[in-house]
This record gives structure tokens, sequence and C-alpha cells, in this order.
């Protein structure tokens, strides 16, 4: 059989000879640089990497959002492979999961719906899980049909993506960022978004602003899981320069937890650590005999309560000091290392916190600069046609002649140009006009539409033309975003590393914090705060108003002495302020504060924190209940125990306010009928624990008091705020009054003072008082700031009406 003949090679084909070291070297390059850029490090605008930022905008094009059901993630991870990213599927579904995780988002961008994962376990599969767009990630990707930002082809040009989102607050230092490209890698902490928006309104207001300014606004990261960070100098070395390294502890309590048995409490633990990580630390570190005094150790974690690691100390050994050994062997104690690396105009960068709002905010005034331009161009756009269509009104009989009279649109249009001195696109508009419009009613309509159009096109050039109304609009949109979405710190800053332990009987806390005077500060939400600062030292108060900053009351001591609070029920409930929240004078916020009540450990909802007692001080405390009674006692004259009754009441009684006085101090009483009582307190004379106090005010049939409290010194005011008993809690803002307490004369104890209030048709009654300096700060149920009338009114004035509802009023720090 014959031997076929080889084939011979095309005669177009091309065989050149390459350098196996070019090719390896060039194709690495072209891989690095697509890993550099297009995968692993995020924008310093928006904080989101390529991927993230596709799938936010593709679940935004299907109408993923937050008022809409949940759809399988297969589904989007599906769209967003097939329109914008064509990278594997698990690579996509990793990066939804993680927008959606809470424990690694500071501010969640996906809300998902089934088993996301947690820190010990994967998520489950995309076909069994479901998600759709959380609030913050509208924020994220708000107005990009205003051109706020470029669009560019997508892998086969088929359709469009944005090169970045509008981002309505600094999402690369809210949320953070991990990565790892080729020859870099990136680990940006996450932060709180109140902070972090103060600063970057600061810069705002201050371009100059230098970093050290800028960390009174931004002290530190502040982590999902919460935690303690030891010490800030890694802090402001990654603010400075982008990279530093701090540690991050466990919060920890030492408890009884069975008769004769003490455990330490775990309830918080450094950033992405899990339990069951903590635990199989604790168990090596256990068997190989590096770790005496463990007995046993449970996971008690749920859904509902959150993170509770309960570990068992043997009998005999100190708790205090098997903590230092958990803390050096066990995850309890992790570092965080900053490597701030972020692309910035294509180029990746290494980046200080001032570094990052600067961009940031570069770019939220690019975006709200593009976004007026459309706005204006827009309604110049409608106005012109407005404009035109008046004209043929104003003449219609005319125009629909002419129109009649014409062969073919195009003369029409010609004619309506000639006759009536319009172009083409007013002819244009008029010829495709019903005939229904032509009413009077619509010329009126019309007409008011012009003038608001042209009010809005002033407005908007009045905006483009001026660099700090652009500033000040960012301000104000940042500032609506950090209401909306904004929560209180998470994790603890502390000032001081921790050091060795020197003794078995000193606490990790007693060799940190010296037992220097401090002051603490109750909001009228109940959270406390320590603020450290010498005896006799005025602080002063933030001029910014945040979540929680309206004052009930404020005592000092020591880091390490002694403070008691009174409740609702007469009791006097004594204890130390060392492990509330400590927070630098030169960023006050209640907002980092600790829910006093569970600090003390009240546990029955119906018994309020009314009041804060210097145990030490010999200045009467004055007492207040709702039934008109009022007493006065001296703390340091109480009893040493550390539970006790300050007041006897009588059945339905209950405490409503307390303050510490001087013979010169008025008491004052405001009852729910709108009477405002003030007398002496040099004509109560104290009594003691037992004692259950006198006459302060006489009240009316079915009345009650709201409010009572001392007032000393001038500058002071009252305020009222009137409501309807029918209406449904928080639906009824009400009608407020602030009015000069000088107005209300002085009465006799026991009296029923004089009218604070004046109803109007429907109201009934007060909702709140409140009377002290001047100015007076009120809060919602969350916490949030709202207004309140800015001007005096007569003592027996109505008041105004509220925009929102107010649950508690207080005063500045």
């Amino acid at each position: 059989m014959a031997r076929k003949q080889d084939q011979v090679a095309p005669v177009n084909e091309r065989i050149e000879d390459i350098a196996l070291e070019n090719e390896m070297q060039g194709s690495y390059l072209e891989y690095a640089y697509s890993v550099i850029y297009s995968r692993a490090l995020p924008d310093a605008r928006d904080g989101l990497k390529p991927v993230q930022r596709r799938i936010l905008y593709q679940m935004s094009e299907m109408g993923l959002r937050p008022d809409r059901g949940h759809v399988k993630s297969a589904r989007v991870v599906g769209d967003v492979m097939g329109k914008l990213h064509p990278h594997g599927d698990s690579a996509i579904y990793d990066a939804l999961v993680r927008l959606a995780q809470d424990f690694a988002m500071r501010v969640p961008l996906v809300d998902g719906h089934g088993n996301f994962g947690s820190l010990d376990d994967g998520p489950a599969a995309s076909r069994y899980t479901e998600a759709r767009l959380d609030r913050a990630a509208m924020r994220m990707s708000e107005n990009l049909d205003e051109d706020v930002v470029d669009f560019v082809p997508n892998y086969d040009g088929q359709y469009q993506q944005p090169d970045v989102l509008a981002a309505a607050y600094p999402n690369l230092l809210v949320n953070g960022a991990t990565g790892i490209a080729v020859g870099m890698a990136t680990n940006m902490a996450p932060h709180n978004l109140i902070e972090v928006v103060n600063a970057a309104t600061h810069l705002l207001e201050h371009p100059g602003a230098t970093t050290t300014e800028l960390m009174q606004f931004v002290p530190g990261p502040d982590f999902p899981d919460g935690g303690i960070i030891m010490g800030l100098d890694g802090v402001r070395d990654a603010y400075e320069t982008g990279r530093g390294s701090v540690k991050v502890r466990a919060k920890t309590q030492i408890e009884q937890i069975g008769p004769r048995r003490t455990g330490i409490i775990v309830t918080e633990l450094p950033y992405m650590v899990g339990p069951e990580r903590v635990i199989e630390k604790l168990k090596d570190a256990v068997q190989s005999k590096k770790l005496q005094g463990i007995s046993d150790v449970n996971d008690l974690s749920d859904r509902k309560h959150g993170l509770r690691l309960v570990i068992g100390v043997k009998t005999g050994f100190d708790a205090e000091a098997v903590l230092e050994r958990l803390f050096r062997l066990t995850p309890l104690e992790d570092s965080f290392g900053f490597n701030n690396v972020a692309l910035v105009d294509g180029q990746p960068s290494t980046l200080g916190l001032r570094d990052m709002l600067v961009v940031y905010v570069n770019h939220r005034i690019q975006v709200i600069t593009r976004r007026t331009t459309f706005r204006l161009a827009r309604r110049q756009e409608r106005l012109h046609l407005v404009q035109g269509l008046l004209v043929a009104i104003l003449d219609i009989d005319e125009v629909i002649q002419v129109i009649r009279s014409s062969e073919t649109s195009e003369e029409a249009r010609g004619r309506l140009c000639q006759v009536f001195d319009l172009d083409d696109v007013q002819a244009e508009y008029i010829l495709e006009l019903r005939l229904r419009r032509l009413t009077k009613f619509s010329r009126i309509e019309l007409e008011t539409e012009r003038d608001e159009l042209l009010a809005e096109i002033a407005q908007l050039q009045e905006l483009l033309g001026s660099d700090a109304l652009i500033r000040r609009q960012v301000a104000v949109e940042l500032e609506a975003v950090s209401d909306e979405l904004g929560t209180p710190r998470r994790t603890v800053l502390m000032n001081a590393k921790p050091q060795p332990k020197r003794s078995a009987k000193a606490s990790e806390e007693d060799l940190q914090i010296a037992d220097a005077p401090t002051l603490v500060a109750l909001s009228t939400t109940g959270r406390a705060i320590r603020i450290d600062v010498p005896d006799g030292e005025e602080i002063t108060a933030p001029a910014r108003r945040g979540k929680h900053d309206a004052i009930l009351a404020a005592a000092r001591t020591t880091v390490r002495g002694e403070l008691g609070a009174v409740t609702s029920v007469g009791r006097l409930v004594k204890f130390h302020p060392i492990d509330l929240p400590s927070v630098p004078t030169s960023s006050i916020s209640l907002s980092a504060g600790q829910r006093l009540r569970d600090y003390i450990g009240l546990t029955d909802k119906a018994e309020e924190i009314v009041g804060l007692v210097e145990l030490a001080s010999d200045a009467p405390l004055a007492i207040g209940t709702a039934q008109g009674i009022v007493k006065r006692v001296v703390p340091s004259g109480l009893p040493s125990k550390p539970d006790l009754e300050i007041i006897s009441l009588k059945p339905g009684d209950r405490v409503i306010g307390t303050a510490t006085t001087t013979d010169e101090s008025d008491l004052v009483f405001v009852t729910s009928d709108a009477r405002l009582l003030r007398f002496a307190a040099s004509t109560v004379r104290p009594q003691g624990a037992s004692a259950a106090g006198m006459a302060g005010v006489k009240l009316s049939p079915d009345a009650r008091a709201l409010f009572f409290g001392a007032v000393t010194g001038d500058g002071n005011v009252v305020v009222t705020v009137s409501t309807s008993s029918t209406a449904l809690p928080g639906t009824d803002p009400g009608r407020a009054k602030i009015s000069d307490y000088g107005e209300y004369p002085s009465k006799g104890r026991a009296t029923s003072g004089v009218r604070a209030h004046a109803f109007l048709k429907g109201e009934d009654g007060l909702q709140l008082a409140w009377a002290g300096p001047d100015p007076a700060y009120a809060l919602d149920a969350k916490g949030s700031v709202r207004k309140l009338p800015m001007t005096l009114s007569k003592r027996d004035g109505s008041g105004q009406l509220l925009d929102a509802p107010v649950d508690t009023i207080g005063r500045a720090l």
C-alpha cells in the first residue's frame, strides 16, 4: 500500500521564533496588570472592586431594591456573569456573599436571605440563598441616570457599565477592603460611618485640615464585631503613612457562672476571628500544658443573643491571671495590619486617612457638579418647550389655522416657526400637542411650571457658580446619609497598651488606667460614657450634636471610684465607672456610650434610670415623683449598701427626676395639665434614706407630674410639648414651646403653680416638659436629634408644630 504524502503547510502561515524569557515576562506583566486593575484592588472613590461594583449595578438594573422581594442569588450571579463580569460564577458569588455578611462589612450592601455563612462556616450554594440590595447600596448607586459618572463598555461591547459609582458616603473607609494582587496587597479596616462623615464634612469646610485634626473625628477603626483596640500608635501610623498595626482584644468579663464557679465570658471577638478558632487554639494550649486553670469551654452563641463564649476557670485559679494567658496564647488578642492600597486615577497608591478623604471629597464634588449640570440642562430644555407652548396657547386660533392650511407637517412646522418666531423643537412640540391641553387650566399650569422652572434654573446656576455652595451641598447630603445609615460605635478604643501582670490581685484595667478624676455623662436615651478630665476643668460641648447627645445627668468621681444610679422605683444602685467606654474630650459623643441599665444589671423593663449621684458629696440630692412628692437627701450620709431604697414610694408612684442642689437652687415641677411650680430648695429639709418625702406640687384630678429638676443661676429655659391623648404613640409630633424660665414666678411648696402651656383644639395635655440651661436638645426614640423652635414664646403660649415626634429632652454637656 502506497504511503500518503506529507501535508504541505499553508502558504500564508507564519512562524516566528520568540525568546521564552521575553514571552513569559510580557505575559506575566499583562496578567499582573489585569489582577491589579480589574480584580484585586478597590477604587479609592467608591471603595469597590470591579466585581463588587458590577454586582451592585446589575442588581440595581434588575430592580432588586429594598422594598421588593428577594431573588435567587444564582440569578444575580448569572446576570452579572453574562453581561458584565466574564469570570467564574464562584468568584462572583463569593463577592456577593461578602457584601451581605454583617460580620465582614460595617455597613452591608446586600440584604441576604438564607445561609450566607459565618466566621467558621461557608455559605450555602447560590441556588439556596436569596438576595436584594440593602439601603446603603441604593445610596451607593443613586443618580446614575443623571450623568454623574462615566460609563464604559462591558467585555464584549454590548452593554454599558459605570466606571465608578456615585458613592453617597465614603465606602472605602466605612467598609474597608482586602485583596491580594501580584506584588502588592491591600488590607483596610472598616470605620464608623458617622465618624467618617463628620471627618469628610470637616474637610469640606476646612480643606487644609491635617490628619491630626481629622483624627479628632475618626479616632480609630470600628469593626463590625466590636472588640477593643489596645493602643492607638499603630492607628496613628496607618492614618499618617497608610501602614501600621494594632492589637485587637476580645471583650470579656469575669462572672459567677454557678455556685463557687467563676467563668470568663467572651461577648465580642477581634475582627474576622470566629469562636471555633478560639476554642481550637485554647484546646491546643491546654493539651500542650501551656495553659492551666481551664475547666471547660462552651459556645452559647445564637442569632438572637449574639456571641457568648463561656470559659470555665478551675477552683483555686485567679481568673484574671488565666485571662492574661488566654490573651497571649489564643486569638482572643489578634493583630490587624493596615495596608491602605487603592487605585487613584488608575494607579495603585498607599493612602493615609487624609488622602482617602481628599479623593472621596473630590469625587463627590465632581458628582454633584455633573448632576447639577445635567439637571440644569433638562430644566432649560423643558423651559424652552413651555415657553413655546405658552406662545401657542395665547393665539391658539391662529395656530390651528396655520396647521389646517398647511399641506404637510414639514410645511406646518416651517410656517409656525415663521409666524410665531419659534424654533424647530418648539414647533414640533406644538404639532404633537393634544387638544385637551388647550384649556384655560392648562395655561395656568404652564405659567406655574414656567415660574417654577425659572426658580429652579436660578438655584442650579447659583450652585454651579459657587465652589462653596457645591461643597456645602456635598456636606448636607453626607449628613443626610449619616442620619439614615449611621449606627453607634462598636469597637472600644484604649490609648494604653496592655502591660504585663504584676500581681495576682491587680486586674488588667488597674494596670492600664490610673485612678484619675473622671466625669460620667448619661444621655436621655440611657447611654453612659466616661470622660477623663481633671477636677475643675471645663468641658467644651461639641459644636455638632450627634445621636444620643442630650444629657440627662452628669457626675464626677474617679476612674475606680463609685457612683450611684437612681431608678424610677426609688432604688439607688452603686457602680464603678471603670468599664464604661472612655471618650476623649476632643470628640465627645454619647453614641459611643454603653446602656447604663445593662451595665448595672437592671432586669425589670419597667425600672428606668432617672439620675446619677456623687456618693461622696455633701450637696443634697433632690428627688421628685409622679404624684408630686419631693425629698432631699445627703448622699454622703447614706448607708454603705450596694443597693438601697432612697425614697419610700406610695403604691403606683414612681421617681421622675433627681438633681443635686444647693439652698440657692429652685426645685421645679411640670405637670401633665401644663402647670409649672418653682419653689426654693431650702424649703425642703434633708431626710434619711427611708423617709417618704413631703408634698411638692398640688395636682389636679387625673394629672401627674411629668418633669422634676433643679434650676440654678441665669440663662434657663422651659420646654413644653403638647399632644392629644387620643393620638397613637409616635404619630403626632405635637406642638413645642420654649419660654424664658424667668417668666415663671416662684410660688410656695405644695401649691399648683402657674400655667405653662395653652392647649389648642384637640390637645388635652403635655407629652414632655423640661427646664434647665439653654440650649435644650431634643431626641427621637432612636436617639436622633430633632429640631425645637428657635425663638422664645410667652409662658402661656401654644407653641409651634414640630416636624417630627420628640421622645426625650436634655441639656448640653
